[in-house]
């Protein structure tokens, strides 16, 4: 499943340091491992696996390669994510589409939802 690979790749504190960092602009690795506290060639072991998870992609200049944000592999997450919502959202939606009950006290008046009844040590 391609979202597991982009949880595993935002795992590590580092690579989502260099996903924050691409977020505000492109930069080699060189200019990556300046600010970060890791060797230039931990740097490049990081990019790998985020450009495996299809978090970063990089464009040659030269001799050296300039990452940049990629957000595909975050597609797959953000589907995941919004999986756990679609049974809540929908019991949500559900509860609005019910017909409205008229107040029976009155026999008139505006419609009302149906009452919650709390149980009993609530509230």
């Amino acid at each position: 499943m391609a979202y597991e690979e982009t949880l595993d790749a935002l795992a590590d504190g580092t690579r989502r340091q260099i996903l924050a960092l691409l977020r505000e602009q492109p930069r080699s690795v060189g200019a990556l491992a300046e600010v970060l506290p890791v060797s230039q060639p931990a740097v490049s072991q990081h990019l790998r696996i985020l450009r495996e998870a299809k978090l970063v992609w990089a464009t040659r200049d030269g001799a050296r390669r300039i990452y940049h944000l990629d957000t595909e592999g975050l597609d797959s997450l953000r589907a995941y994510v919004a999986s756990f919502w679609d049974g809540p959202l929908h019991a949500f939606r559900s509860s609005f589409d019910e017909e409205p009950t008229r107040d029976k006290g009155s026999g008139q008046g505006s419609p009302t939802r149906p009452r919650v009844i709390e149980e009993e040590g609530e509230g």
